[in-house]
């Protein structure tokens, strides 16, 4: 039976207006990788970034409307208090969302509106 082998990228978008910051919050803020997208759109504005064996893809588009959706990228730090404390220096709101067994996490919002969550990677596997 074919299925699925792995996740190979990820789109997220957001306004034209909030594109400069939406590229300074995932290559400076969290410090994604960025990666040459292909010539034939690198027209289209945006840009692409690495992390691990996953592309995260930003683009814009009219009406994106991102603020209202719960929709969200989870992202595995090792010490969810410093990134906290790292977030805040760059003043991004730490949103707290519902508890989940054995799992250290909070929510914030990009500049594009997307919601990410962020969670402790030792506690996201708690039977390893």
């Amino acid at each position: 039976m074919e299925r699925v082998q792995a996740i190979d990228h990820i789109q997220i978008t957001s306004s034209s207006e909030a594109e400069n910051a939406m590229l300074f919050f995932y290559s400076q803020v969290l410090g994604l990788t960025e990666i040459t997208k292909p010539e034939d759109l690198q027209t289209n504005g945006g840009a692409w970034y690495v992390l691990g064996n996953i592309q995260i893809h930003i683009s814009t588009e009219q009406q994106a409307n991102n603020a209202v959706s719960r929709r969200h990228i989870c992202f595995q730090v090792d010490n969810l208090e410093a990134f906290a404390k790292h977030l805040q220096t760059h003043g991004v709101e730490i949103i707290n969302g519902q508890p989940i067994p054995f799992t250290k996490r909070f929510f914030i919002r990009d500049p594009g509106g997307n919601r990410l969550e962020i969670a402790e990677s030792a506690n996201l596997n708690p039977g390893s």
